[in-house]
């Protein structure tokens, strides 16, 4: 039962620590990790982790170290949770660990919660794990571009649907930052989707061809252009990099037109974030799971999770087009893969899957 641990206070430092399994608690039910995908959003996790909680959904014994959550799939190996059958098979937010433990409650067809103590208060689309024998989004074929994707697409989708359907103004321009991020072309997919909405994508110089090939932006800028940046109309500025001089070049730039500021990830996770002056509107931070709920709430859940799996399957289809997944086996290769995903060594058009 091997855990991949990191330090908190370094997220270079990571460690595989070996432990034996002890018996299995009553109502708990154990899972066997199969395979789990390593991006930039795991990165986000990981720098916010105090902040947001991200550290506490798989606690280390050494507070000092943390399990950095990952989403993927894993199989039931052993349960005394009633309606939670050894072979079941589901898809959720794991640890980097070959196998672990959690107690199943809410348990349906379709899916079932983590009621553990440690994950009481955090938020339930992460405690969640869907069945993969009923669930209406799997697809066989497509395993590696869901645990890619996923999450990553519904964090895209709900940014569209909260700029084009929920805000109090509709942009005509959207200015995307880490634009070779898969969240920002999940973004970027769904805006083209719609139409009528001009993406803009701020990339590095290295990565600018690539994003400019995928046909998804009007427009792909280098970062060192954003204080001369121009837009059509209203403008959202949604940021994934997380570097203040960077929103404050595209604030001042844009300080006319710009109506909304917000705040997703940090792919720049070592940059300096030294709060800077902004000219308005201020920068929100985007939390789907509360904006998701928020959504349900005043759609109902069906409609949202139909109009959210349409346009899933949609992407899936799609996204062959911008990435091809690469896999990876072993704990050395998942230890090195943190480290590429940290230096940002991935390249954009490729996507870790890696399993034990």
């Amino acid at each position: 039962m091997a855990d991949f641990l990191i330090k908190r206070a370094d997220l270079r430092d990571s460690k595989w620590i070996d432990a034996k399994p002890g018996a299995l608690a009553p109502g708990a039910a154990r899972l066997k990790v199969e395979a789990f995908a390593l991006t930039a959003n795991n990165v986000t996790y990981a720098t916010f982790g105090e902040a947001m909680g991200y550290w506490n959904f798989f606690p280390a014994a050494d507070a000092a170290y943390g399990c950095v959550p990952v989403w993927g799939f894993a199989t039931v190996t052993g349960s005394n949770a009633e309606g939670v059958a050894v072979g079941t098979r589901v898809y959720g937010y794991l640890p980097i660990s070959e196998s672990f433990d959690l107690t199943p409650v809410r348990v349906g067809r379709e899916s079932f919660m983590d009621g553990a103590a440690n994950r009481q208060g955090l938020a339930p689309i992460y405690n969640t794990y869907i069945l993969t024998a009923s669930d209406p989004g799997y697809d066989p074929k497509l395993e590696a571009e869901q645990m890619l994707f996923r999450p990553l697409f519904t964090t895209g989708f709900m940014i569209d649907d909260c700029l084009m359907e929920a805000g109090e103004t509709v942009p005509e321009t959207v200015v995307i930052s880490s634009a070779s991020s898969k969240t920002a072309l999940a973004l970027a997919h769904c805006l083209k989707q719609r139409g009528g909405v001009e993406a803009v994508g701020l990339t590095s110089p290295g990565n600018k061809a690539y994003v400019e090939s995928l046909g998804l932006y009007a427009r792909v800028e280098t970062y060192d252009g954003a204080d001369r940046l121009h837009a059509r109309g209203l403008t959202a500025y949604v940021d994934f990099l997380g570097r203040p001089t960077l929103t404050a070049d595209v604030h001042n730039a844009l300080k006319d037109r710009l109506a909304r500021s917000l705040v997703i990830g940090v792919t720049d996770w070592e940059g300096n974030r030294a709060p800077v002056a902004l000219p308005d509107p201020q920068p929100e931070f985007f939390f789907v799971p509360d904006y998701a709920a928020a959504r349900a709430k005043a759609l109902g859940p069906d409609v949202l999770n139909a109009r959210l799996g349409k346009a899933m399957r949609g992407f899936y289809a799609a996204s062959g087009d911008y990435l091809t997944p690469q896999t990876a086996k072993g704990k050395a290769a998942i230890a090195a893969a943190w480290l590429d995903t940290l230096d940002a060594k991935v390249p954009p058009s490729k996507g870790l899957v890696l399993s034990f």
